[in-house]
């Protein structure tokens, strides 16, 4: 049995090696990538002001540390502590914000959506780091201290989870508090009674996957279109007008979407092993989560949360009525776009890129592909201990933890615990 996980891996790795970043090929692709750098689609969170401020809210021995160094020392501080990774063309600023000119932080589709491999910046990696919760709590904490003005997140983040753990946020609740006041054109709808939330966490899927899917979500219920990546512009300074005005603009970051590839594996491989493994998995996995090579086919199978047994608050959390909302709406162009309403489950990912996509599971709750494949090899509690990869079991390097160990080391945000609501690391045992 040990045997047929290695060669399992050995497998996931080789299928992916052959796949690489491709080139932002058309000019839509290109202005899709600079729009979400560059134009801000929200209310601003924050100054530069404060983002210089922030280490003076952290626990020891961080502060200490941020107290002693130089300015640009700080600044990489701040971002490896809230899990924020450098821009490619300018490291100084983080790709998970639109910086203005008079200094102006404003969140995009980065802060889930770009992350790190092999400890540079990928856009389009799931962010495994991102620690948007505590982020929100310290940017509230300096402004207060420095006497400047909330804003609307900072006040309702009181109330609104942003995410349990870092990695991990409540973005599937972002978007249907946001729907909830609206009406099906998409005008806002400032006075309704507050709509039925269950906060849960989520790891955000890799962008690269995008191109290979005609549903999104995790229980694919959105056909794919441009539309279905604006529900979490509709915060209530942007009125109907500027959806109109902006629904071009994504359409380019769709087709930006579309050039997302996988980066290659940069480890040796053993081929043969690789290739019993692929024997293993086409008898065992393909079914669901596809073939791959020069005969690449991606079914998207949903399974039965029964069969698959993996946490169900997700699944639960968006009930009929919001889907029928959504697919009532605009943004599935009144009913044209096909919307499933009562999935029965969550759908088999592909697994281009598996090696950089860790943690797995939906909520992140397992740290390796060995555990994916054994279930044994799942910790109930732990904390990613670094960005290298973990070679021998395939993703996060972590340090598995017992219910009462603490250390000053690493923030109590960054640990990963299993046990709390919606981060079961339970289900996919078909390894076992």
């Amino acid at each position: 049995m040990v045997l047929g996980l290695v060669l399992f891996c050995s497998w996931l790795i080789f299928q992916t090696q052959s796949a690489c970043s491709a080139e932002l090929q058309s000019s839509d692709a290109q202005r899709g990538y600079r729009l979400i750098l560059d134009k801000p689609y929200l209310i601003p969170d924050f100054t530069q002001e404060l983002l210089d401020h922030l280490w003076e809210r952290w626990s020891e021995p961080h502060r200490t540390m941020a107290a002693q160094a130089n300015e640009e020392q700080r600044r990489q501080l701040t971002f490896e502590y809230y899990g924020l990774t450098p821009r490619l063309e300018d490291p100084t600023k983080p790709l998970q914000y639109v910086v203005g000119a008079d200094g102006s932080y404003t969140m995009n589709c980065f802060a889930c959506h770009g992350g790190m491999v092999e400890g540079k910046t990928y856009p389009g990696a799931p962010n495994n780091r991102i620690a948007l919760q505590q982020l929100t709590v310290d940017i509230r904490a300096t402004k207060i201290a420095l006497k400047l003005p909330l804003s609307s997140r900072d006040v309702s983040s009181l109330i609104f989870p942003m995410g349990g753990s870092a990695g991990t946020t409540n973005a599937v609740m972002f978007g249907v508090a946001l729907e909830h006041y609206r009406d099906p054109e998409m005008n806002v709808v400032p006075f309704r009674s507050p709509p039925r939330l269950v906060h849960h966490d989520m790891d955000a899927p890799a962008w690269w996957h995008y191109h290979r899917k005609s549903h999104l979500y995790l229980d694919g219920f959105v056909q794919k279109s441009h539309r279905a990546l604006m529900p979490f512009v509709l915060i209530r300074e942007n009125g109907r007008d500027q959806l109109d005005e902006w629904e071009q603009d994504y359409r380019d970051i769709s087709a930006y979407l579309e050039t997302i590839r996988p980066p290659q594996y940069p480890y040796p491989i053993d081929h043969e092993l690789a290739e019993q493994g692929r024997e293993l998995f086409t008898q065992h996995c393909a079914d669901c989560h596809g073939t791959y090579g020069e005969e690449r086919h991606y079914p998207e199978a949903m399974i039965d949360i029964a069969d698959i047994s993996t946490d169900p608050v997700r699944l639960q959390a968006l009930t009929p009525e919001n889907r029928t909302r959504y697919r009532d709406s605009w943004l599935a162009d009144y009913g044209a776009l096909e919307v499933v309403t009562e999935p029965i489950g969550y759908v088999a990912p592909p697994l281009d890129g598996i090696w950089a996509s860790a943690p797995y599971f939906h909520n992140g709750s397992v740290p390796t592909l060995l555990g994916v494949l054994d279930s044994s090899h799942r910790p109930e509690i732990w904390v990613s201990t670094g960005n290298a990869v973990h070679q021998e079991e395939v993703g996060l390097q972590y340090e598995p933890l017992t219910p009462d160990q603490t250390s000053p080391e690493w923030p109590a945000f960054r640990v990963f615990d299993s046990r709390k609501f919606s981060k079961s690391r339970s289900g996919h045992k078909f390894g076992d």
